[in-house]
């Protein structure tokens, strides 16, 4: 179970300023960045991303070290299928 995966923000909805289109383990989904209003991430930003919501942001060396780590646990596919469940890239 994946508490919370790195994600690589690759751009922003125009309609939506919270609303950010992110890539995880090659899985582009779109997830909420509203808990980041202090701070807010910019495209290229990693996040930290669970059940589609953006926690914190991360430097790209930690969300490398926590991709390596879920796939030597063998959690790569568990986290890919949970960026899935986010919506689908062109979803609402």
């Amino acid at each position: 179970m994946c508490l919370a995966i790195p994600g690589k923000i690759v751009e922003f909805s125009a309609d939506e300023h919270n609303r950010a289109l992110v890539d995880v383990v090659g899985v582009r989904r779109h997830i909420d960045t509203g808990l980041l209003e202090e701070d807010p991430p910019r495209v290229g930003d990693w996040v930290l991303i669970h059940v589609g919501f953006a926690m914190s942001k991360i430097s790209e060396a930690d969300a490398q070290d926590q991709i390596r780590t879920l796939s030597l646990l063998g959690e790569e596919i568990a986290a890919r299928e949970e960026a899935e469940g986010y919506g689908a890239e062109d979803g609402p």
